[in-house]
Parts: structure tokens; sequence; C-alpha cells
């Protein structure tokens, strides 16, 4: 019997985990991993806080909620397996006045349905003792939930995927897959290859892979880019662990948040704008191709529409240190814009529907031999692990 040839598309977090299942599952099998990018774990996976969620936030029975929660342990074993570090540092998720409280006991209450470990209510005086130069008035904590360093966790995978006998072809851009007789055809900037499985997971790149599917019509992936600040070594004892806002239950984004990272620097946000380009990691960074493509699409004009009020105040965040540092004095009133250092941003790829609005949950297609990961934002890194089992499950051999 002929050997599987199996490839995935993009050498990040998700897509290393992914090989990692195929070849944990499908020994001997022939598993090639493709990305343009000359190293692993480039894009998303290198360009965030480095958060390990425990789950407060998804739709109980989401594929978010689900993989989330596996996904947390898995990953806290696998860092402490290969050597990197793993803090379990805590979140507060912080209601600085009263009309925040129905929407954080909501998130309470998803907490208890989605069986996050040790989460609970806490006063304003436990608060103090968790944060002390926290302000708000009440808070959901989450002892379990974590920090790590994603990249170092993709380089590891790489590594189990190359001692396994995979192969990682990086500087390989992939440029087209098509369904054809027997299998999967991918094209690369300069060949092509014939496969009898592949699985993409090529986060903003996803839409330019697979043509336009039926699935393609009713979603894109767009690009919204986060602008994040550090605290100044002075400042950054003001922070002990993870403190969030209570998010707007519109949108699929947590707020401007401070995170103290594996390292201990702290980060402040991200914002998150719709960027102009699929790599735009500066607020200026302009792709005509990615414009156009937005442009044409008419959930882009409905969530415009809907949205522009946010959308313009995200913008002007993200322009200004001022607007950005209102945010984050809500609970952390003593910060100063002399507090405040320029961090690099991050790019999010999130699917937008036809009608106009944001897909919350991961999105998975598969069929014919070509598996398409189509919505994979946060809390996709920590939930990595478990998307990985989750997608090689369902593959039909």
């Amino acid at each position: 019997m002929s050997l599987d040839r199996i490839a995935v598309v993009g050498a990040g977090i998700v897509g290393l985990a992914v090989a990692r299942r195929l070849l944990q599952t499908r020994p001997g099998a022939l598993v090639a991993v493709f990305d343009k990018e000359p190293e692993v774990g480039v894009h998303q996976t290198g360009h965030n806080s480095g958060v390990v969620h425990a789950g407060l936030y998804y739709e109980p029975g989401s594929l978010k909620a689900d993989l989330c929660r596996a996904g947390r342990i898995k990953m806290r074993e696998f860092c402490q397996e290969h050597g990197v570090p793993y803090r379990e540092l805590g979140k507060v998720v912080v209601a600085t006045h009263q009309a925040e409280l129905p929407a954080l006991h909501r998130i309470f209450d998803r907490a208890v349905a989605n069986q996050v470990p040790r989460a609970k209510m806490i006063s304003l005086a436990e608060l103090g003792e968790l944060e002390p130069n926290v302000r708000g008035i009440s808070a959901v904590h989450s002892p379990e939930s974590a920090v790590t360093d994603f990249r170092a966790v993709a380089r590891c995978l790489a590594q189990d995927v190359t001692v396994a006998g995979g192969k990682i072809l990086l500087g390989t851009e992939v440029r087209q897959l098509a369904v054809v007789a027997g299998g999967v055809r991918v094209d690369t900037a300069t060949d092509v290859a014939y496969f009898d499985t592949v699985v993409a997971c090529a986060g903003l790149g996803t839409d330019h892979l697979s043509g336009r599917s039926r699935l393609d019509a009713a979603m894109r992936v767009v690009p919204f880019r986060g602008a994040y600040f550090a605290l100044a070594p002075r400042a950054r004892d003001r922070v002990r662990g993870l403190v969030y806002p209570v998010p707007d239950p519109r949108y699929p984004f947590l707020g401007v948040h401070l995170t103290r990272r594996f390292d201990d620097e702290v980060l402040v946000g991200p914002t998150a704008v719709l960027a102009t380009a699929r790599d735009g990691y500066r607020l200026r960074d302009v792709d005509g191709r990615d414009v156009r493509d937005l442009l044409r699409f008419p959930g882009f004009w409905r969530m415009a529409q809907a949205h522009w009020r946010i959308g313009a105040r995200e913008l002007w965040m993200a322009a200004s240190a001022s607007a950005f540092l209102r945010q984050a004095r809500r609970y952390l009133p003593e910060l100063t814009k002399g507090d405040l250092s320029p961090y690099p941003g991050g790019i999010r790829a999130q699917a937008l529907r036809r009608d106009g609005a944001l897909v919350d949950d991961f999105v998975i297609d598969s069929a014919h031999g070509l598996t398409i990961v189509r919505n994979a934002p946060s809390p996709a890194a920590t939930s990595s692990l478990a998307i990985a089992e989750y997608v090689v499950d369902r593959l039909a051999w």
C-alpha cells in the first residue's frame, strides 16, 4: 500500500500542531509543511501577547469553548515537556462602573458553563489583594489563565515534526490549492505537487488559496491590526498578572488590556482596526489587491454601515497615544503618557460574513481531501493542540 502524502499549508502554531498530530496518528506518512516565510510562527503566532486563555468568554458548546478548555491543558503539558516558559499569572476581568455588571455576570456564567477551573466573582477588596493598583468595582478572577512564548512553542512543534520524519518547506509560497482526481494539487511559486490530503492553516492567506468556493462567497477572512504599547520598566510593577476590561458583546475582540508576559514585560493593548494589507503591521501599510478584495465584498459595506463609530474610535486610538492611554487608565488610573513606549503590533485574521457580522466561532471546512481552517482567531494559539486533534480525527482516509 502506498504511503499517505499529506500537505499542511502554514507553519504557524496551528499548522505545525496539525502536522505533528498527523505524524503521531499516521506514522510513516509523507507530511510536508509549506510556508512562504523563512521562519516558523512569523505572523499571528509571533505577534500576540502570549496569553493562554482558560475559556471565560466563549459560547458554551461552541468549538472555541470546547477546544480552548482542552487546548489549555495540552498547552501546559507541552510547555512543561519541552521546557517552554509557562506562567499561571491569573486574569481579572474588571468592571469599572455599574452598567458593566450585567455583562460581567454573563462572563462568569459562561465561565461556570465552560468549567473554567477555580473561576469566581470577586469583590473590590479581593481585587485589591490581587491587583493593588487596579481600579474597579467587581471582577471575575481566573487563576489558571497563563502566559507563554507561542513562538517558542512553534519552534518546538517544528522540531517534533522534523524528528518524526516530516518536512518543513520554508520560503515556499503556496499560491493555489485545487481538488483534482485522486487528490489535491498544490501550486507553489516554483513547482506543482500532488497530495492525497491537504490541510490549509494559512490565516489571512486562506481566501487566496482555494479559489472562490461557496464558503468563500459566504465569508471572507479580513485583517484587523492590533496596536500595542509596552509599560516602561518603572511602571511594570503596577500590574501583577492579566487585567482585562469587560468586553463589548457585539465584537469578538476583548478590548485594551494589560498583560504581564512570560518575560515580565507588560503590554497594553491591542486595538482592533481594519487593516489595509494582510501583512500590514504598520498603520500606513496598504496593499492594493487586499483593499480591492475587501471593497468588493458586500459584508464589508454592511459592517462599515453598522459599526463605523466604533471603527473610527479604534482608528483614533491606534493613531493617538493619548486616546490609547485614556482606555488603559479606566482601570489603571496612575498611568501617564511617559509610562508607555511603542511596541510591535499584530494582525488578526478574522472571518467576516456576507451579512456584515464578524464570525465568532472557529470555522473548519473539509471536503474531497481538502480541509481549510477558515476562522481561527484567538484563542487559536491556546487551542492549537486541541484544534489539531479535532482536524486530524475528522479527516477522511
